[in-house]
């Protein structure tokens, strides 16, 4: 894959210029930029011949794409990452998103769930494109944690937090449990558990499997691996994904080529269990991150863009993440700052509230 860094410092001032202009026409409008279009708007008077010339350059090196016999073009995938990454002017937020943002988030419920579904629709709103809020699982350290049988094939997981919360988890254990197997199961894990959040037990659980393996009883062994997804808690009631706007990205979209990805990136969010991959996307670093179709796997069939932004707790741990979904041709300068924005306040909310 080319280094879009190394081909933008090797461009000179006419290419990059062309290039952009390419780009910026096609996000505001959806359409194929032609050469006669650019004559308009460079700085520098040249030909239309001229023009052409530059851009046959730019499709040589992967940069632009002719979608139709037109003499247009479009931006390729890496030529939408080369702009993102090199030449996107990101935008100041204007006051009305602003002061909507803070209205959806402070509005005096004290249910952080109810404030995350508001976040939801007020950034498919704003964008215009489908929004995804990834919740927090609760992240206090652990207390204790026991297993109960309720059949030959189903078991409840009790684990009870150390700031008072309890939560009952269903899941199917291993086949041929015993009283005795699930208490040395509970035995092994409160002695893991202890001071621990979920996230830091998930990490601890495999080690300590490893190291312990011929001490643990083999369905005990069974029953905590059996039950290592429980502690993740994906897709639950207390990690969820919400998804909103699902009409804004429907009503822009007149090809039924279109319609059909769009169908298909509703399809793989529906279907996708480990939900918690959105976090993932943002761990590596602060900040807003930018995925362009097939950069990211889960949308890579519905070619769109996910701008995504974690958020954290008062211990500046990544809890959740914020983002928005659309087609490659998002309107990135003014969405940016608006993920972003949004993550840091609801951070700064759930900290806030962690505090009290």
């Amino acid at each position: 894959m080319t280094d879009t860094s190394s081909t933008l410092s090797q461009m000179d001032e006419r290419s990059r210029e062309v290039f952009r202009l390419v780009v910026e026409g096609y996000l505001e409008t959806g359409d194929p930029v032609g050469s006669r279009t650019l004559t308009r708007s460079m700085t520098e008077k040249v030909s239309a011949a001229t023009i052409r010339n530059v851009m046959q350059d730019l499709e040589f090196l992967g940069l632009l794409d002719s979608p139709h016999i037109s003499a247009g073009r479009v931006p390729t995938q890496q030529g939408l990452r080369m702009f993102v990454d090199g030449l996107l002017e990101v935008r100041d937020l204007n006051q009305t998103d602003r002061e909507n943002i803070d209205a959806t988030v402070n509005s005096g419920d004290d249910d952080v769930g109810h404030m995350l579904d508001r976040i939801g629709s007020a950034l498919s709103g704003a964008t215009h494109g489908a929004s995804l809020v990834l919740t927090p699982k609760h992240e206090a350290p652990i207390r204790h944690i026991e297993f109960v049988s309720l059949a030959a094939d189903r078991a409840l997981v009790v684990l009870v937090f150390a700031d008072g919360h309890v939560e009952n988890r269903l899941f199917t254990p291993p086949a041929g449990q015993t009283p005795s197997s699930m208490r040395e199961a509970a035995n092994f894990l409160n002695a893991v558990a202890e001071g621990k959040t979920l996230s830091e037990l998930g990490r601890a659980i495999r080690e300590q499997i490893d190291t312990h393996r011929q001490a643990l009883n083999v369905l005990a062994r069974e029953l905590v691996e059996a039950g290592h997804v429980i502690w993740q808690d994906q897709g639950g009631q207390d990690e969820r994904l919400i998804v909103r706007g699902r009409a804004n990205l429907l009503g822009d979209s007149a090809e039924m080529a279109e319609l059909e990805r769009i169908r298909t990136l509703f399809d793989d969010l529906e279907r996708k269990q480990d939900i918690a991959n959105f976090l993932d996307l943002a761990e590596s670093g602060e900040g807003v991150r930018i995925f362009i179709g097939s950069e990211n796997k889960l949308f890579s069939l519905s070619g769109s863009s996910l701008v995504v932004s974690p958020y954290m707790n008062a211990d500046r741990k990544i809890i959740g993440a914020v983002g928005v979904i659309g087609p490659t041709r998002l309107n990135y300068g003014r969405v940016v700052p608006i993920v972003d924005y949004t993550a840091q306040l609801v951070g700064k909310v759930i900290a806030d509230r962690g505090k009290g």
